[in-house]
């Protein structure tokens, strides 16, 4: 590339391997300068043990330039196919007119609209995650299939600065945010456990929230805030007949257990078809006739089976999918 960013990578193809990219925006006072360094530095230190490679933008010391443009030419450059994950973490304050959403940026600010048009041509598994205040018209725009979208808040009018981003950052490579115990932190976990110590954040300070976070990741652009969830299930659904946010997050892993690492990009891919399979089944329950759900429920986990017993991974971290 022909701009100076912070780069690391790992030896695999690029179209397979998992990508970070990390934005730091433009600081405005020195107290958040200083958070957001300390964001993005857990960020590239969960990076250093990952499988893969991240970009950090913003973190150099020039004194002019276009970040907006810089970040365009990163999107540019990278695969637009491909099994590997892509991940962008936008550390930062943000601003909404009421029409429009923009991230701050040092020089021009990049807006919701203009960011969802870079990733049109996308169709690698993609996360997207607005840690900024005003952030939550990002996940309107950016909701697509085989995406995860995270935003702070609820609301582009919840314009204050946020905490969830440290508490994010913090909790993906923590092992207390290792919900389902299986020695990993799915994207889902991260965000529940932020979204929790957020929600503390403000009732120990006695203060009224001002940030909200929303995941959407089935593609309807409207989010699901932590409160909806069961452990790892959500219970509630953001409008009738909605397919429950949720299972995309909980597959995405920034930093995976042996069993996930003895896997190609391929066999996860496969595997994660079948998983969701399940799940889209045990959801139509209510309107089967019982036998024939149990039927088909349990072809769906004679091939899960085969699955693994084909590829002799360690059944550990086979998902509970017992029938309900």
């Amino acid at each position: 590339m022909a701009f100076p960013v912070s780069m690391r990578a790992s030896s695999a193809s690029r179209s397979d391997q998992t990508t970070v990219i990390i934005v730091v925006g433009a600081p405005g006072e020195a107290e958040f300068g200083s958070s957001f360094l300390r964001q993005a530095a857990l960020w590239e230190k969960a990076c250093a043990h990952a499988d893969g490679r991240h970009i950090a933008l913003g973190l150099d010391s020039a004194s002019t330039t276009n970040d907006c443009e810089r970040l365009k030419q990163i999107f540019d450059a990278e695969p637009k196919d491909g099994l590997g994950e892509l991940w962008l973490v936008l550390i930062g304050h943000g601003t909404f007119d009421g029409k429009e959403a923009r991230f701050n940026l040092r020089g021009p600010d990049v807006s919701a609209s203009e960011l969802a048009l870079w990733l049109r041509p996308f169709r690698r598994p993609l996360a997207l995650i607005n840690t900024a205040s005003a952030s939550a018209p990002f996940l309107n725009a950016l909701s697509a299939t085989n995406r995860v979208v995270i935003t702070a808040t609820r609301s582009g009018h919840e314009q204050n600065a946020t905490r969830f981003g440290q508490y994010l950052a913090e909790a993906i490579t923590d092992p207390q945010a290792d919900l389902d115990k299986d020695g990993q932190i799915s994207l889902l976990e991260a965000f529940l456990t932020a979204s929790r110590q957020t929600s503390e954040f403000y009732k120990i300070e006695g203060r009224l929230a001002t940030e909200h976070a929303l995941l959407d990741d089935n593609g309807d652009g409207l989010g699901t805030p932590a409160e909806w969830f069961r452990g790892l299930r959500a219970i509630k659904r953001p409008k009738e007949n909605a397919a429950l946010d949720g299972p995309l997050a909980q597959r995405f892993h920034l930093i995976r257990n042996d069993s996930e690492r003895r896997l190609t990009a391929a066999q996860r891919t496969q595997r994660d078809s079948l998983e969701q399979a399940v799940l889209l089944h045990q959801e139509k329950k209510p309107q089967l006739p019982e036998e024939e759900y149990y039927n088909q429920l349990e072809k769906l986990l004679l091939e899960l089976a085969r699955f693994y017993a084909t590829n002799a991974t360690d059944t550990a971290t086979a998902p509970d999918h017992s029938a309900k």
